[in-house]
């Protein structure tokens, strides 16, 4: 079986923009669901993966309470018709 290339990441140190953190999180998934990491790279994956996951959970919950700032407090229903 072939060794499969090292998991590469941006350093954790680096808060990466919710766009980049969400691509990486895509291509992590798509690495595991493939079944050919080895065990430890599978671990450090999924590892990054959460990590990956919360950043975008916060970046989302931050904008979120800007737009209820933004609407006076209440966060209103999106709707396609207000673009």
């Amino acid at each position: 079986m072939p060794k499969a290339a090292p998991v590469p990441a941006v350093p954790a140190a680096t808060t990466p923009s919710y766009e980049d953190a969400l691509a990486e999180l895509e291509r992590l998934v798509q690495r595991m669901e493939d079944g050919q990491l080895p065990l430890d790279q599978l671990l450090d994956a999924y590892k990054r993966g959460a990590e990956l996951l919360e950043c975008c959970r916060s970046r989302l919950a931050a904008v979120e309470e800007q737009v209820k700032v933004l609407d006076n407090g209440q966060l209103k229903p999106w709707s396609a018709a207000q673009e």
